[in-house]
């Protein structure tokens, strides 16, 4: 799928729109076209690319995580706190809500995307070149971003597993296990390996950042090239999308002046702190929610439906927060 990241790049610099969504788009109609290639082999290859794919791009993450770093931002804790608790508290208790109100299947699909979305961890990469941009605190943005990765490895199942209906899924064993073998693993591994090897990673961070973009795209294509087979976009109509939208945009706007209000009036934060906390605890990771969705929606025909809100937000919180930071740069 690193094609159709490559064309994404190409377009975006005609049009000024960010290229990796223009690449997500192209890989949902190529599965709206071609859904049958996710079936090649009983899907046995495309799953098992995937996988390989998945633990690279969490070995390279830790490869490129620097002990020297984390440890700069270990002090400031209310700032640690606030951020995590914005992603797993916040997030999740501001959808939780509206969960009585569902009266069918299709209203309960809807509100479960909304609760995947708000159960995710933070960005990493993102998070951080933002706080850069806007001259926040980057050790505590690098600090947050990374363990609100790892701990959403334990928290976003746990947060699911209220509302989502296993089946055959062995959740301990099935789910946990195999986020902990995709993820936790390969980040220990690259950690270890990050005095020998970190500075290579370092120099070609945008070579494997284009390597973690192609296989999110593969996960995306997959779940959505099942949804199409299994015929669940045929149930939902503009006005669900639109409504999708909506809920996106309400929802980051939500959290983020919650953030605001805490953060300047409650905490009374510095500058710098200010807008880390904003950055880190109102984004959301594409990149865990593909991963974390493999397992959590496996064998859900489903699938692409519930991550239609992630890539609403994934797009909106980019050229949202891209905008704020540079207003937040030209005012330092």
């Amino acid at each position: 799928m690193g094609i159709f990241y490559l064309w994404g790049m190409s377009f975006s610099k005609k049009v000024n729109f960010d290229g990796f969504i223009v690449a997500l788009l192209l890989v949902i109609g190529v599965a709206y076209v071609f859904p049958q290639l996710a079936q090649w082999r009983d899907g046995e290859v495309l799953g098992w690319v995937t996988t390989v794919g998945v633990s690279l791009i969490f070995f390279f993450y830790g490869l490129k995580l620097s002990f020297k770093q984390i440890k700069e931002g270990l002090g400031n804790w209310r700032l640690h706190l606030l951020v995590q608790f914005a992603t797993f508290g916040l997030f999740p208790q501001l959808v939780l809500p509206f969960y009585p109100l569902v009266e069918n299947a299709v209203q309960h699909d809807f509100w479960l995307s909304f609760f995947f979305l708000a159960a995710l961890p933070s960005t990493v990469s993102s998070s951080v070149v933002m706080v850069s941009i806007a001259r926040g605190n980057i050790p505590a943005a690098i600090f947050n971003a990374s363990i609100s990765g790892l701990l959403g490895v334990l928290i976003t199942p746990l947060w699911m597993q209220f509302f989502l209906e296993f089946e055959e899924i062995n959740v301990w064993g099935d789910v946990y296990w195999g986020l902990i073998k995709e993820i936790i693993i390969p980040v220990i591994l690259g950690l270890l390996l990050q005095p020998y090897w970190g500075k290579w990673a370092t120099r070609y961070s945008k070579q494997l950042s284009q390597f973690d973009k192609s296989i999110i795209l593969l996960i995306v294509y997959a779940s959505f090239a099942e949804s199409f087979v299994g015929g669940v976009f045929d149930k939902i109509s503009q006005n669900y999308l639109l409504a999708l939208f909506a809920g996106v945009v309400v929802l980051f706007f939500l959290v983020y002046g919650l953030i605001y209000v805490l953060v300047k009036y409650v905490f009374r934060f510095n500058r710098e702190d200010r807008i880390t906390a904003l950055f880190c605890g109102s984004k959301k990771s594409l990149t865990h929610g593909s991963v974390f969705g493999k397992f959590l929606f496996a064998n859900s025909t489903s699938a692409g439906l519930f991550f239609l809100p992630l890539m609403i937000f994934h797009a909106f919180q980019i050229l949202v927060v891209t905008i704020i930071a540079q207003r937040y740069h030209r005012e330092s």
